[in-house]
């Protein structure tokens, strides 16, 4: 199996004048901003559907998966369990409605919809927010936040 990995730099996009004028991405308390920076990966044609892809975005690794309903899903690649990255090669599946991953590693099971481990608590890949937007992929990164902590 040949593995894809895409190596990204710039984040792309922010908040449209509109967006800040209806105070999108700030909490009520009037708190920083929190919209994420919006980083272009690839375009969704080139990501193969219920298969693993590792991308290099602002030097943290991310696992993007595109599901057979068309939605993208990103969550760290770093297995907490192993410490490797290699959450891109592992096998996608369902636990009910729930769309998840396998790992390749111990075979933790983890939620594509939040990161979260299914088989042992307290565990988390984190998530990326995902958008698509004129066939590409982009996702969110926080600023001055850890990644996959969105």
């Amino acid at each position: 199996m040949n593995a894809m990995a895409l190596q990204v730099a710039r984040p792309r996009g922010s908040l449209s004048q509109l967006e800040r004028q209806a105070g999108l991405g700030r909490s009520d308390r009037g708190e920083r901003e929190t919209t994420p920076e919006w980083v272009r990966i690839c375009r969704t044609d080139q990501l193969p559907v219920e298969r693993g892809v590792a991308a290099l975005v602002n030097g943290h690794q991310v696992a993007l998966f595109r599901l057979f309903d068309g939605t993208v899903a990103a969550v760290g690649n770093r297995d907490p369990f192993s410490g490797a990255n290699v959450m891109s090669r592992g096998l996608v599946g369902s636990k009910g409605d729930v769309p998840v991953v396998f790992s390749p590693m111990y075979k933790h099971v983890f939620s594509l919809a939040d990161g979260a481990c299914m088989t042992e608590a307290g565990a988390s890949l984190g998530r990326y927010p995902v958008r698509q937007s004129d066939g590409w992929v982009e996702i969110g990164l926080q600023p001055g936040s850890a990644p996959g902590s969105a």
